[in-house]
């Protein structure tokens, strides 16, 4: 034996019981969704007391974030309960099945519009859902398995651009109705390959990665550039396409340092859609910086333990799973918070956990479930 060859690490695994996970991970999940539920109510029951569109209930969004929050953590319950190794059986499904829906959202008549935009599948009023957050979760566990089973193709350029490919159907598809999702999902694939192929530093790689999604952009080119002017000077367009902005902005600055109470916000009658993307406004206005700083920290915290989980897993396909979930989780609070406090661009991601959205909240949480059975079992040097 060569006497000389430095003696290489050795790991053993650590299987846990299973009622073994991370523990911090699923209680700041709940109190970021429990906190959503009130925030929703403190900013929406002005609005819907007084409007008939809700039947004067000031309960209305309440009710409604309530049940799927309630929802929500079964899904938890149940998917972590699942070995996530299983979940590769059904990627290669479910990421087809997730473009086909996405595929959909192209044909005249199919989608459902709001605010613009065509974003949504269902049946109005009944039950609708946004094939985007379908496609967040179905990545995930689907381009884990690509990479794992592509390993060696990963270290040649060859090989990292059809993993490229694999991650840019979905891109393009919801690029065409959402922009930010699409960054979205493209940075959360990126994240993916990083940590998947660490060997590829490929700098072109990033840019061949943003073609599909630059030349989606190209086609709606004064529209991208009106928000970006907007973002420069939102006074230029007060009452248009600036007003969100404002609103918003006053909303933060007026809370201070303590706020001005749970329930007080006055900016709540004036930003459009408080409950919703915007609602870490009322949030600044309500609860201050300390409050602000608060959610900052859970989100932090909440990271930092999904980057934990990822780094002791088991194997690679549970790290780079666990990578996709904690990226999509990271990127959209940033982005998130980011518009809210004009840092970047407006454009439209809720905040995770708390902003009013169904879909977005209970394809979260399969993620999160998910995220906690990779936790089950770690891996110890």
């Amino acid at each position: 034996m060569d006497q000389g060859r430095k003696k290489q690490p050795t790991y053993t695994q650590k299987h846990l019981g299973p009622s073994s996970f991370d523990f911090t991970v699923l209680f700041i999940t709940i109190t970021l969704m429990l906190f959503g539920v009130v925030m929703i109510f403190s900013a929406s029951y002005y609005t819907t007391m007084i409007s008939t569109e809700y039947n004067n209930d000031m309960f209305y969004y309440l009710k409604k974030q309530g049940q799927w929050v309630a929802l929500s953590l079964v899904a938890i319950l149940v998917v972590m309960a699942v070995p996530y190794t299983k979940f590769r059986r059904i990627s290669f499904l479910g990421y087809w099945v997730s473009n086909f829906m996405l595929a959909l959202l192209w044909i005249p008549g199919v989608g459902i519009e709001a605010g613009g935009q065509v974003r949504w599948l269902g049946i109005p009023g009944v039950v609708q859902f946004q094939p985007s957050e379908v496609t967040k979760c179905a990545l995930a566990i689907y381009f884990s398995h690509y990479i794992v089973k592509h390993r060696n193709e990963m270290n040649t350029f060859k090989g990292f651009v059809k993993a490229l490919a694999i991650l840019g159907i979905p891109v393009v598809l919801i690029a065409k109705s959402n922009f930010s999702s699409a960054l979205l999902v493209l940075l959360m694939g990126l994240a993916m390959l990083f940590v998947g192929a660490p060997k590829i530093r490929y700098l072109v790689a990033g840019a061949l990665a943003m073609i599909p999604l630059g030349a989606l952009a190209v086609v709606n080119f004064s529209y991208r550039m009106s928000r970006i002017t907007i973002w420069q000077d939102p006074w230029s367009d007060p009452t248009g396409d600036g007003y969100q902005i404002i609103q918003g902005l006053y909303a933060v600055a007026s809370g201070g340092v303590f706020g001005l109470g749970l329930g007080q916000s006055r900016q709540k009658t004036f930003v459009p859609e408080s409950h919703n993307d915007i609602i870490f406004s009322i949030i600044c206005e309500e609860l201050g910086l300390l409050g602000a700083g608060l959610v900052i920290m859970l989100f932090a915290i909440l990271i930092w333990r999904g980057v934990r989980i990822a780094i002791r897993a088991r194997d690679l396909y549970g790290t780079l799973v666990a990578t996709g979930i904690i990226s999509v989780i990271a990127f959209q609070a940033i982005i998130n918070m980011g518009v809210v406090t004009n840092t970047i661009p407006n454009t439209g991601q809720p905040l995770p956990f708390i902003s009013y959205g169904g879909t977005s909240l209970l394809f979260l949480a399969i993620m999160i479930g998910i995220l906690l059975n990779v936790s089950k079992t770690q891996r110890e040097k």
